[in-house]
């Protein structure tokens, strides 16, 4: 069941690389990379390692861009095996990090060894992007690394995320685009008072329930080519002082927008608060934008992965902008053509995260194919 990728992830899974840990991941990574010829630079920006990895110095410069931290465990007596012990039953190696990303990068390092075994003198530039801030705030992560190299007029042409894309089967989907995220914690002021005396009170709970009802049938917009309509939804209601016969005197509710190019973070707020104005609540909204939505170029790195996707895995990949966010968002800004496209993401961050060997070795194929092609 063992292979050189099979080995490497097992390598990578068992550094116990906690956000923003990076925990001995890019060691690891550098000493693979040194030996193929790769100038290996340490960025530390924070508490938050990177690692930029070239080979060559001549356009176009690709990239392989991932993250080594994982999200935490939680109680890891849920796990069937030890979380950081890589484990491999029934054709799946299991480990936190096995789906979201270290396999992908253990991919990208083997497909890139065999590609330039074969291509030793290969016209352009590799690189690698590694952070250990994806998982966390990602402020000293991928962002801090593509200003310095803007700084330094390294111009990235092509990039692959190994993020988690595929659904069901390796090739099935590549992200080429990701939707914006928006943040909101309204608090909702009224007057505390006894249950039994609600005519000396204001309780925030009901004012609001049919505001809220409101935002969660609004249809904010219709989506476009490449997005899907955005989407609104409350992660955590709060209210009261614990007592049973008190009416609270706020209410905080937490809720998030994924939004589509078709709006701005500035036209949601705007469209949030006038909903609350309107109704005459007396209320406060902190706001915090976690990402903006960006779409990718498409030119000839999207055309060689859906060949590759066809050719090697079988599949007749679909262009998606859907999931959660990527660090992808801070390179396609930069006039960058990017793709994600990784092993299938539906035990990401679950306990017993785990992959299929068979999809592990045939990311490996695809990674090295697209290299062929894109430096052909």
């Amino acid at each position: 069941m063992t292979s050189p990728v099979v080995e490497l992830a097992q390598a990578l899974i068992a550094c116990r690389s906690i956000t923003p840990n990076d925990a001995g991941c890019q060691q690891i990574i550098t000493e693979r990379l040194t030996a193929i010829g790769f100038k290996c630079e340490s960025m530390l920006f924070g508490d938050v390692d990177n690692l930029w990895a070239r080979r060559g110095t001549e356009a176009p410069l690709f990239v392989f861009a991932g993250h080594t931290d994982v999200v935490p465990t939680g109680p890891e007596s849920n796990w069937t095996s030890p979380p950081f012990t890589p484990t491999i039953r029934d054709g799946n190696l299991y480990g936190r990090g096995a789906t979201d990303m270290k396999t992908a990068i253990a991919a990208m390092i083997v497909a890139v060894e065999k590609f330039i075994k074969h291509h030793p003198e290969f016209p352009g530039s590799i690189a690698f992007l590694i952070t250990s801030d994806e998982e966390g705030p990602s402020t000293d992560g991928t962002q801090k690394v593509i200003e310095t190299l803007q700084k330094r007029g390294e111009q990235i042409d092509y990039c692959i995320v190994g993020e988690a894309s595929s659904e069901k089967h390796i090739g099935d989907r590549i992200r080429i685009g990701r939707r914006g995220s928006l943040n909101g914690k309204l608090t909702v002021r009224g007057i505390q008072g006894h249950v039994a005396n609600p005519h000396l009170a204001k309780n925030p709970i009901h004012l609001s329930l049919l505001r809220l009802h409101e935002m969660v049938q609004t249809a904010w917009d219709k989506g476009n080519e490449h997005f899907p309509q955005t989407t609104f939804q409350i992660s955590n209601i709060h209210a009261g002082t614990g007592a049973k016969n008190v009416i609270p005197g706020h209410l905080e509710v937490d809720f998030n927008f994924r939004f589509s190019n078709a709006l701005t973070p500035e036209a949601l707020q705007q469209r949030v608060e006038h909903l609350f104005r309107k109704h005459g609540l007396d209320f406060h909204i902190d706001w915090n934008v976690s990402a903006l939505p960006f779409l990718s170029k498409q030119g000839k790195l999207i055309n060689v992965v859906k060949h590759a996707c066809k050719d090697i895995a079988g599949q007749d990949a679909r262009l998606s902008t859907g999931g959660g966010t990527s660090d992808g968002r801070f390179i396609a800004p930069t006039g960058t053509e990017v793709v994600e496209l990784g092993v299938c993401n539906t035990t990401a961050h679950q306990v017993d995260e785990c992959v299929s060997i068979k999809d592990l070795e045939l990311l490996t194929k695809l990674y090295e194919r697209i290299l062929s092609q894109m430096f052909s």
